[in-house]
């Protein structure tokens, strides 16, 4: 792409309206990147959205079935030991810097999705304002938008006709688990292929349960989470934890979604039912490929902080890192930490 826009001035615009890739904000400075999109992911998303002509590509397969054999066989592939050779091309191609990880020599890793499941070291990813048990911080390596209500998401970014709480927890509606998140702020993380895969808690809080979601394993790409009537979040695999915040003792649910390519969704150890994580604490990690972390807060608890508000409404990606300040919960009387 590089060359490219050196050739033609301005063809990323182009390039994003015909899904090629999409526009992402630099936290603290005033610019965009633009971000090319996997060639596995517009494949796939063509097949979604142009797909009039699948049944001469796949036969008898549906895109959905088409999507999870290949997400399945790919997860095997990079389990082998053989896929130790795909790691440095994936280092050189992402520009993955070896020196803040846990295990720098690459040698060292026994298959490609244990390298993709790479730990960092200790102090790669400092949390932000640890001090104010009232912050929360990035819960992944990202591209993140925020919106202080269910309606402002759907409206700026999510536009599957079926996204709902009670749909993204996969409990009826009138479950208790829907209660406290009616019309919820919610703050969306998505991990590109390259970024760090594993997820970390926004917030210092009591573990609850997890449900397990199944499910299908689109592209969390931005084009097919704007796309209209395709339903992304609601329909792929997921798995849902429970939080209780210590300071206030508000609910919060964490959503990790898989994608396509992204067959497992998991759970670390420590991080058993009625246990305390910190903010930035592991939670768990994904498996190789694009995914997403969904947080939900119950409406009008959290601040989040402007420059992401404002992203998100004009709308377009911001990227953090793990453990970045995003914003805080409202104190007792409704106001907000210094």
């Amino acid at each position: 792409m590089r060359w490219i826009t050196k050739l033609i001035p301005g063809i990323e615009k182009l390039a994003a309206e015909y899904h090629i890739g999409n526009f992402v904000a630099l936290r603290g400075k005033n610019e965009d990147f633009f971000e090319s999109m996997p060639l596995y992911t517009r494949i796939g998303m063509h097949l979604l959205f142009y797909g009039k002509e699948q049944v001469k590509i796949l036969g008898t397969k549906s895109v959905e079935t088409f999507l999870r054999d290949q997400t399945e066989k790919q997860g095997r592939t990079f389990d082998s030991p053989k896929s130790v050779a795909s790691i440095p091309s994936f280092v050189k191609t992402y520009a993955i810097q070896t020196d803040e990880l846990l295990q720098p020599d690459l040698t060292k890793y026994k298959n490609f999705n244990d390298f993709f499941a790479r730990k960092l070291l200790p102090d790669a990813r400092p949390v932000e304002n640890k001090e104010d048990p009232l912050r929360i911080c990035s819960a992944a390596d990202s591209r993140l938008t925020v919106y202080q209500t269910v309606d402002l998401a759907r409206q700026f970014w999510i536009k599957g006709s079926e996204f709902n709480i009670p749909n993204l927890l996969n409990v009826p509606a009138d479950s208790p688990k829907v209660a406290p998140f009616r019309d919820a702020s919610l703050a969306i993380f998505r991990l590109a292929p390259a970024d760090y895969h594993r997820f970390h808690s926004p917030i210092d809080g009591v573990v609850g349960e997890i449900d397990h979601v199944p499910g299908q394993f689109y592209t969390v790409n931005p084009q097919a989470v704007n796309e209209k009537g395709f339903n992304v979040f609601t329909a792929n695999s997921r798995s849902v934890l429970y939080m209780t915040h210590v300071e206030t003792g508000l609910p919060v649910a964490f959503v990790a979604i898989g994608a396509l390519l992204v067959g497992s969704i998991k759970w670390t150890g420590g991080n058993e039912k009625g246990s305390t994580v910190k903010r930035g604490e592991e939670l768990g990690y994904f498996a190789y490929g694009g995914s997403t972390v969904v947080t939900v807060y119950p409406k009008g608890v959290i601040k989040f902080d402007q420059d992401l508000v404002d992203n998100s409404k004009r709308p377009i990606e911001t990227y953090v890192k793990a453990g970045q300040f995003l914003g805080q919960f409202a104190n007792a009387d409704g106001s907000t930490s210094c």
